[in-house]
């Protein structure tokens, strides 16, 4: 892993981690530069979130609105099929109540014709109940029980009145035209559809009606929210654009500044006549990522006449570190993992080269904790504290053993990597070395 942790960043001539790693290039690119930077990409992170959401929020109701408008459809057709049939409350129910009489008009008419003359026409009922009340108001009040006979042959003889009446309007209103009674019966069959349909009863028709209507209307209002929507996505995008232009626009303008600066670090690491660049590749809008509207990659070229390559392609593993080493001296305080651990980043080097790779590690502990493991004195020499680890067997397993050394031991330790041998050439070749370099660093070990 790049990283281990939140607290340890481990650097290997073969684990080329980050660096190797073109996606992390726009983050030391924005460390480099500072609060400028970073107020930009939280702008654009901030941007890029509200645009996401105005846009997912968008796609979600498109798809309610699809949903929405295919019910619509069938929605419309019940709307157009129940008003153009325009059914009233009741209909059925008035229109059935017809059917005998249109069905049977004629021989009802005739009925209610002869129930009338036998009623009300002369020598009919109503005239000898006429006769009969007359005949009981001549002796009124002469016997209350015959007095009682009278009132009830009163209203004997007005019912039958009233009857009689009611049985000639009958007889009058009743319908004899084939053709209504086809009209009838044909609307009754409209209606019976629809409550086929939408009923059971022809009041639960009119309520789908409404029913419908209003999911109409609603389906419409959802449409003046897409609206709503499509806007605010349009302003989203024109925010994020402005923020990618800006966060941009300050990265490509810091790419002299720090191509030099790393240049001038990596000449003091025994990378002479090493250039650098940045390959800034904008993408179209669509490509955007949390991560910027651009793809940054640094490049580096070992000497005036090779071209910039990707630092992937770099084929020696100790310039990669070497090259990570003077980033960590660009980036300085502005790093934020307080443990930096270097493995071999004295790969392929020696003498002077060794030395000042040393001195930069010492200038890097003055603002981290820095790790090195390293197999040259120069380096070591550099070093705050000095731990030696070494491996023995004991009981047929091997024991690794990490021990600190100081003072006579230091030196005779620094001898030993000179030559191999702790002699007395060597020490004083170890205490000239441990003279001449600084020993104000304060985290190398």
């Amino acid at each position: 892993a790049d990283t281990i942790g939140p607290l340890f960043d481990l650097h290997g001539q073969h684990e080329h981690q980050a660096l190797l790693h073109p996606v992390e290039h726009a983050g030391y690119l924005e460390r480099f530069i500072g609060q400028t930077a970073r107020s930009a990409r939280n702008d654009y992170e901030l941007a890029f979130s509200a645009f996401t959401e105005a846009r997912r929020e968008l796609r979600e109701l498109d798809s309610r609105l699809a949903e929405d408008r295919e019910r619509s459809d069938y929605l419309r057709f019940v709307v157009d099929e129940i008003d153009r049939a325009a059914p009233a409350e009741d209909e059925d129910r008035e229109l059935e109540a017809r059917l005998p009489g249109l069905r049977h008009g004629e021989r009802l008419s005739e009925a209610a014709g002869m129930a009338y003359a036998s009623l009300h026409e002369d020598s009919g009922a109503s005239d000898g109940l006429a006769t009969a009340e007359a005949a009981l108001a001549r002796v009124a009040g002469l016997d209350p029980r015959l007095d009682a006979l009278a009132d009830r042959l009163a209203q004997a003889r007005a019912a039958v009145d009233e009857v009689s009446l009611e049985v000639r309007d009958y007889g009058e209103a009743t319908e004899h035209d084939p053709r209504v009674l086809d009209e009838v019966e044909a609307r009754l069959a409209v209606l019976s559809t629809l409550k086929k349909k939408y009923g059971p009863q022809l009041a639960d028709v009119l309520s789908t009606c409404r029913d419908a209507q209003d999911r109409l209307e609603a389906l419409l209002s959802g449409e003046h929210g897409r609206d709503g929507a499509d806007r605010a996505l349009s302003v989203a995008r024109e925010a994020l654009e402005h923020a990618g232009q800006t966060l941009a626009g300050i990265l490509r303008s810091a790419e002299e500044a720090f191509v030099s600066a790393l240049a001038v670090e990596t000449e003091s690491l025994a990378m002479l006549g090493t250039r650098f660049g940045i390959a800034f590749e904008d993408l179209d809008f669509e490509q955007w990522t949390p991560d910027g509207p651009q793809r940054i990659e640094f490049l580096c070229a070992a000497g005036p006449d090779q071209p910039l390559r990707p630092l992937a392609k770099i084929a020696s593993g100790g310039e990669v570190s070497r090259v990570m080493l003077a980033l960590k001296t660009v980036l300085g305080a502005a790093d934020q993992v307080p443990v930096l651990v270097f493995d071999e980043v004295d790969a392929g080097i020696g003498g002077a080269t060794a030395l000042s790779v040393g001195k930069k590690l010492a200038e890097l502990a003055e603002r981290h904790q820095v790790l090195v493991v390293t197999h040259l004195a120069q380096v070591a020499a550099c070093a705050d504290a000095h731990l030696v680890v070494s491996k023995e067997i004991v009981d047929g397993a091997v024991r690794t053993d990490v021990r600190l050394v100081s003072g006579s031991q230091r030196v005779a330790e620094i001898a030993r990597m000179l030559s191999g041998d702790d002699t007395e050439a060597s020490r004083a070749h170890a205490e000239e070395l441990l003279g001449n370099v600084s020993t104000t660093a304060s985290g190398t070990a």
